[in-house]
């Protein structure tokens, strides 16, 4: 499993690097979380992720990487780490390309990134339904 940390210390993919290569979902993330804050504790974390990463990828859609650069790239951190945390790697590497390339984005490369965030957010919601 990747922690936060570790992806932080990835170097920078390239934009066109296929994010698909990560899985969706990694159950064992979610396993060790549980093992730290117990079962319960793990799925109230695990709904307030979903609720606030839905929230989070429609504000990305209101922002302007060009103009709000540093709440993009905020914005990208957060979901980086809390992605991590609950096993939402593929989402996690997605959130790592937004926070480091933001500056340099276009719009069409931005709205792509949100496209390809959005289908690794609801891939992995199935698995995980599907584990």
């Amino acid at each position: 499993m990747a922690h936060p940390a570790q992806l932080a210390a990835l170097p920078p993919a390239p934009l066109d690097a296929p994010a698909d290569v990560e899985p969706a979902f990694d159950p064992a993330a979610f396993e060790e979380l549980t093992s730290e804050v117990g079962r319960e504790g793990a799925a109230e974390i695990g709904e307030v992720f979903k609720s606030e990463t839905e929230a989070r990828l429609q504000r990305f859609r209101l922002m302007s990487p060009g103009q709000q650069r540093s709440k993009v790239e905020r914005e990208a951190h957060s979901l980086k780490s809390a992605a991590g945390s609950v096993g939402y790697r593929r989402l996690a590497k997605l959130a790592l390309q937004l926070e480091i390339n933001a500056a340099q984005l276009t719009g069409s490369e931005y709205l792509d990134l949100l496209e390809q965030m959005d289908a690794a957010f609801a891939a992995a919601m199935t698995q995980e339904e599907h584990r």
